[in-house]
């Protein structure tokens, strides 16, 4: 089964290989997969198809352990980033990640995708706690999940490699549990 979020302007859902173009148009940006672990720099429209082919592989699976969906702004009906969820379901948690082109920040487009995915996190999945990791210089992503209750746990000092600059990040992990969630 297909998943669908939808919100006010966007619609968060699984990714089509007609989607690899517009995928690759916004995640090649330096200032974009800098941010992100695994984007590399360039990103190609070869990149994303790749990309696509894989999350879709792992989508069919059952039960499904991980949600990694293409965010389409509905007013363009285009893809402008992507957020993704895995599940350890053994535990009742998920782990998170998301992008946005450039073009599309300071839009409130991050807030809304955030908070499609939370509440279909702790209302549909059932899950008790979602954790994130942001790299240290990147302020608007801790702000953006700081406004929903998130609680920063930790550091994990040159935790990750990036693809896009071959450095070692350093990445504050944050984390919310279902009882702390707070809805925009």
């Amino acid at each position: 089964m297909r998943l669908k979020l939808q919100t006010k302007r966007l619609i968060l859902r699984d990714l089509k290989l007609s989607d690899a173009k517009d995928a690759s148009k916004n995640a090649n940006n330096l200032n974009v997969s800098k941010w992100m672990a695994s984007i590399p720099y360039p990103y190609t429209i070869k990149d994303a198809t790749k990309w696509i082919n894989s999350i879709s592989k792992e989508s069919k699976k059952r039960p499904r352990k991980n949600y990694n969906l293409g965010i389409e702004l509905k007013e363009e009906k285009r893809i402008i980033g992507g957020i993704g969820l895995n599940l350890k379901p053994e535990h009742k948690k998920g782990s998170f990640g998301y992008w946005l082109g450039e073009n599309y920040w300071r839009k409130g487009y991050g807030s809304e995708a955030l908070e499609a995915l939370i509440d279909f996190s702790f209302n549909q999945l059932k899950l008790r706690r979602l954790e994130a990791e942001v790299y240290v210089g990147n302020p608007s992503s801790g702000k953006l999940l700081e406004k929903f209750g998130f609680k920063q746990e930790g550091l994990r000092r040159k935790g990750h490699i990036c693809k896009a600059d071959g450095k070692f990040k350093d990445a504050i992990l944050y984390g919310l549990l279902k009882e702390e969630y707070k809805k925009k």
